[in-house]
């Protein structure tokens, strides 16, 4: 298991609840650090990917505003967003 974030997430309490958890760290470190500790690069770029895909859901109004209460009808336009967008 990964917990992949953004620089605005490496804090070094953050950082060691993470690893206490068990969870490898794919966080870049900040520029001003000292000790700039290590991480997959090759990994970070997928949050980069998943991260694009919620932006483009999020164009379609319907679901970044939720009109639909009911969880089924909205998971319903959310796949349909995402077919939507694949294509």
């Amino acid at each position: 298991m990964a917990a992949l974030a953004d620089k605005g997430y490496d804090a070094d309490h953050l950082c060691e609840k993470i690893t206490r958890a068990g969870a490898r760290l794919v966080i870049p470190p900040r520029r001003n650090r000292k000790v700039h500790r290590a991480y997959d690069a090759e990994l970070y770029k997928e949050r980069n990917r998943i991260e694009r895909f919620f932006n483009k859901l999020k164009q379609f109004r319907r679901v970044a505003t939720r009109y639909d209460k009911l969880l089924a009808n909205f998971m319903g336009f959310v796949k349909l967003a995402a077919i939507a967008w694949l294509k």
